[in-house]
C-alpha cells in the first residue's frame, strides 16, 4: 500500500484518482505529477515500484502544499478575515454563506438544522 504525505492511497484505484486522496491534490494537480514523472495514469496504485512512489512523495513534498499545512493555512486566511472585522470574515463569524449565496431559502448546509419556532400556549381562559 502506497503512503504518500501521511495518507494511505486505495489500492483498487487508478494512480491518477488515487493521489486525489491527498488534500491539496485535484486531478489536474495529479496528471501533471505523473505527467512529470512519465508514468501511465491508468495504472493501479498498488502496482507502483517504490522507486515511483519515492518520486511522487518528492515531487510533491517540494512543490505541492498539502495535507496539515494546507489546512493551518487555510484556517489562518479564515482567522485573519475574521480578526480584520471585514464582510467576508463577519460572514464567517456567524455560520453565514461567504460568497454572495441567498439565505432566506436556502443555505441549510452551512446554517444547520432548522430550528423549531417555539409556540406561545394560550392565555388563561376565562370563564
Amino acid at each position: 500500500m502506497a503512503r504518500i504525505a501521511g495518507v494511505d492511497l486505495p489500492r483498487q484505484k487508478r494512480i491518477e484518482i488515487g493521489l486525489t486522496y491527498i488534500y491539496g491534490i485535484g486531478r489536474s494537480s495529479a496528471n501533471q505529477i505523473l505527467e512529470k514523472l512519465d508514468i501511465d495514469p491508468g495504472i493501479k496504485s498498488d502496482e507502483l515500484t517504490s522507486d515511483q512512489i519515492n518520486a511522487i512523495r518528492k515531487i510533491i513534498d517540494s512543490e505541492y502544499k498539502v495535507e496539515g499545512e494546507l489546512r493551518t493555512d487555510v484556517s489562518m486566511n479564515v482567522k485573519r478575515l475574521m480578526d480584520l472585522g471585514s464582510y467576508r470574515g463577519l460572514r464567517h463569524r456567524r455560520s453565514l454563506p461567504v460568497r454572495g449565496q441567498r439565505t432566506s431559502t436556502n443555505a441549510r448546509t452551512r446554517k444547520g438544522p432548522r430550528r423549531a419556532a417555539v409556540k406561545k400556549k394560550g392565555a388563561a381562559k376565562k370563564k
